[in-house]
Formats: structure tokens, sequence, C-alpha cells
């Protein structure tokens, strides 16, 4: 089974987002904090990250940053209110990003997303 970590500091999204996905068959680990997520990922293997941009402390941007610098084999995805240009998220993608889903996202849009990258 592909495990998956919710990383938002919005306990009502990571509980909606890790209650579809469990639904969906996968294991979810929630993380309601940049930090939170890095110390987690000491400890727990995940095949995936769906990673909040805008949280205190820490961003996603800093935490995707770390992953990669840590080497973590991960593939990490950005869930965002905020909207990127096709150019912005091309170059997010060649830097290791997965993909990139704007919030709010259905059940579909999250499901069809993490089935195409634990898929590959």
């Amino acid at each position: 089974m592909k495990k998956i970590m919710v990383v938002d500091n919005e306990p009502d999204i990571v509980e909606l987002t890790k209650t579809l996905l469990e639904l969906a068959g996968y294991e979810v680990i929630s993380a309601y904090s940049g930090e939170e997520c890095l110390e987690k990922l000491n400890s727990e293997k995940v095949d995936l990250i769906l990673l909040d941009i805008m949280m205190p402390g820490m961003s996603g941007w800093d935490v995707f940053n770390r992953i990669k610098q840590n080497k973590i084999d991960a593939k990490v995805v950005f869930m965002s209110v905020l909207e990127i240009s096709e150019n912005r998220k091309k170059t997010l993608m060649e830097e290791g990003l997965a993909d990139y889903i704007i919030k709010p996202f259905s059940r579909e849009t999250l499901i069809n997303t993490v089935d195409s990258i634990l898929k590959e």
C-alpha cells in the first residue's frame, strides 16, 4: 500500500484530504506544520507528500527545499490557493516537484493526480 503524508496547518483540510485518500486505498500520515513534516520524515518512509505552501513558521517552499537537500526519496505535490503560471509550474517540475493542485480541489482532481503520480 502506498503511503502519503498530508501537510497543512489547517486541520479540516488535513482530515478531509486524509479521508478521501484512505477511501481510495492509501495509507495516510498527517502533519500540521513544515517542522512536523520533516520530523516525521526522519522515521517514516512515504511515497508522496501533499504539501501546503502557505504555512506559519516553515513554508511549503522551505520544506520542499529541505526535502531536496536531504535527498528524501518521496514525490512532492504542492497544494495551494495560489494559482501559478504554466512557466512557473514547468520550472518547479524541472526542480523535482511532481505536480501542483489548486485549493479547493475536487475529490476527482485529488485522486486522479495522486493515482497518476504513484503509478509512474
